[in-house]
């Protein structure tokens, strides 16, 4: 049988999609993958603790000790190397990354976005600003995508999309709120599970 598909997870700030995983990895809902690496870009990230708690080997990759993008990146690079990663899940990780280096892992970035995609996406469009836009623009539906990551930023195919209602009265913190929890949290893991049984059965085919 062949070994389980080494994940690592790129984050930079409270790391509620990371504990998600975390979770359905305990649970049995991610079991084609397993976590074998949490890289952080900020040091003073929540998702650290996390990890740790969970006993997931860390690195911090601090994009403010990096003169360049390009240095940042090959530092990311890295760590990678260092533990074989596969499939790399970014939850909540703040850095665009290069065409350069997505190219390096073809349909092996998957990233989840607070949207039902291609709606408030691209530059720009991170955490409550994502949620602040839908509400000013008055939309009905919100909700969740998880995607591949390629050169265009949220631009990727889509692998799952859960919609969330938005209620009347609603901030954009209750918003991001209900999104996480009703669709994030359990999009992700899946998502992450339907991309390592794929990744798995290529490999069973090259055997």
């Amino acid at each position: 049988m062949l070994e389980k598909i080494r994940i690592a997870v790129l984050v930079s700030g409270g790391g509620t999609n990371l504990q998600a995983l975390i979770d359905a990895q305990n649970s049995g809902v991610l079991h084609s993958g397993r976590i074998v690496s949490v890289i952080s870009s900020n040091p003073d990230a929540y998702a650290i603790r996390r990890a740790q708690a969970a006993r997931i080997p860390v690195a911090v990759v601090d994009k403010k000790n990096c003169a360049t993008q390009e240095a940042f990146e090959e530092a990311i690079f890295g760590e990678l190397r260092k533990v074989g990663a596969e499939l790399l899940i970014l939850a909540g990780f703040l850095s665009i990354l290069s065409a350069d280096f997505v190219q390096r892992y073809p349909r092996r970035i998957i990233n989840v976005h607070p949207a039902l995609l291609p709606a408030f996406g691209g530059k720009g469009f991170y955490g409550l600003q994502v949620h602040k836009a839908a509400l000013e623009r008055g939309v009905k539906l919100s909700g969740a995508t998880v995607h591949f990551v390629n050169e265009i930023p949220d631009g990727g195919e889509i692998i799952l999309q859960k919609a969330v209602e938005v209620s009347d009265g609603d901030t954009p913190e209750i918003l991001q709120r209900r999104v996480m929890e009703q669709a994030e949290w359990i999009l992700l893991p899946q998502a992450a599970e339907l991309v390592c049984d794929e990744i798995l059965k290529e490999k069973e085919k090259q055997i």
